[in-house]
């Protein structure tokens, strides 16, 4: 990997290569999408089938559109019983954690008869849009469907591509019954964001779209913003290492390579203030791309977003991180929760040398759909208030009112709304 010295020049220069990354610079596809989202809105099922026949080469009509029960109990005896236990557990650890996210509505009532309050309610209807075809990822499954499940979403609504052979992957749909998905369709791509966002004869309309995609599916997503919610436009995965001497090279070279194997747009950055670390790391990070299986996909990734930049000092290191706001930080120092008061902007932050980054993918609890490429200064990880929405409660009596009524008219005169203020004002006529 490229060792660079860390200063105003190269953290600037850095910064801009990330923001390459961004769905923004993707625009070509943007008539396509569009295109398909049209389509699919005039003939619905009609184009669904005809694109999973283009794009993913297989036959689904209305007879196989939606995933049974035959074909759930089918993938349960395809997996590994060891597998399957692990998916459970996995499950478990994600409900507990979010479990302590729930909020309850709330009410504070006055002697003056003044009721003010939030009222707290699970959306009806979400859409999970799950990838398939040579990347199954039945842990994002449970990662998006479990929290909406503890917020109290009444019907979830997945959609994913089936392979040629009209099948779904069986991780997937064990992922998806553990979960509790309440229905899944085969259909992929823009297609079947179009097919959430504006329903069709067998797939009811949602009112909010989570899941990651290709760039399709980003743009798509981006498309549809504001006739559904989502939860994010995803970019390429990302992990950064804030590390000092006192660190172990070869659990921090190992570490960044498990995010630059999954795009050759993925990024992968070490920040310390130790050389020698630096240079330890980069002949370990040599060695172990040498003998993973998706050697030239990490090849990629390290040759255009991986670096290791070297601090003059670990305040100036974190300002860096801070600067860079990556999905995944690592804090690999001798007192890792110091500096973890100092950081502001990260999607998860995984302190000391035993908790790598695949813990949070997997098996801990929080969730793994984190913001990326810089948004995690002002985006948050998904989580269960992403699947509830928030009422204001606002009840006051005549003797409330009365005591401020002139406020609020003279408030609504001074903008101009002479209606607004004589809402208020006929109720205290003579």
């Amino acid at each position: 990997m490229r060792i660079v010295t860390l200063n105003g020049s190269t953290k600037r220069n850095l910064l801009e290569t990330l923001l390459k990354r961004s769905t923004n610079d993707y625009g070509e596809y943007e008539k396509t999408v569009d295109g398909i989202i049209s389509d699919v809105k005039q003939r619905k099922e009609e184009a669904l089938f005809e694109y999973a026949l283009k794009f993913d080469k297989c036959s689904i009509d209305r007879d196989n559109f939606i995933v049974t029960k035959e074909e759930i109990k089918a993938a349960y005896a395809q997996l590994d019983e060891r597998f399957i236990q692990v998916l459970k557990n996995s499950a478990a650890n994600i409900r507990e954690y979010h479990e302590k996210q729930k909020r309850s509505s709330w009410f504070d009532a006055k002697p003056d008869g003044t009721i003010l309050g939030q009222k707290i309610t699970p959306m009806q209807t979400v859409g999970v849009y799950v990838p398939g075809g040579k990347a199954a990822y039945p842990s994002t499954t449970l990662m998006n469907v479990v929290p909406a499940k503890v917020a109290g979403v009444q019907n979830i609504i997945m959609t994913t591509p089936a392979g040629v052979d009209g099948k779904v992957n069986p991780a997937t749909l064990a992922a998806a019954d553990i979960a509790g998905v309440d229905a899944i369709y085969k259909t992929g791509g823009a297609q079947a964001i179009a097919a959430l966002a504006y329903g069709t004869d067998m797939i009811p309309k949602v009112d909010k779209i989570v899941g990651p995609g290709n760039i399709f599916v980003a743009l798509a997503k981006r498309a549809v913003y504001g006739h559904v919610s989502i939860d994010s436009i995803a970019g390429p995965s990302e992990i950064l290492v804030l590390a000092d001497s006192s660190a172990t090279p070869r659990y921090v070279a190992a570490d960044l390579l498990s995010q630059a194997e999954h795009d050759e747009l993925a990024s992968a950055i070490l920040i310390t203030t130790s050389m020698e670390l630096a240079e330890k790391v980069s002949d370990e990070v040599e060695r172990f791309v040498n003998m993973l299986e998706r050697k030239e996909i990490i090849q990629k990734s390290l040759d255009n977003y991986g670096y290791i930049l070297v601090a003059s000092n670990m305040d100036e290191a974190v300002d860096a991180a801070n600067e860079i706001a990556s999905e995944h930080l690592e804090i690999l120092t001798e007192n890792p929760f110091d500096i973890m008061t100092k950081i502001r902007n990260a999607g998860a932050i995984f302190l000391g040398e035993y908790s790598s980054e695949p813990l949070g993918d997997y098996y801990a609890g929080p969730n793994h759909v984190l913001p990326t490429n810089g948004t995690a200064k002002f985006f948050s990880p998904l989580n269960v208030d992403d699947y509830v929405k928030k009422s204001s409660i606002i009840s006051y009596s005549r003797e409330a009112l009365e005591k401020v009524h002139k406020d609020i008219e003279i408030f609504a005169e001074h903008e101009g709304l002479t209606a607004h203020a004589n809402s208020i004002r006929v109720r205290f006529e003579q």
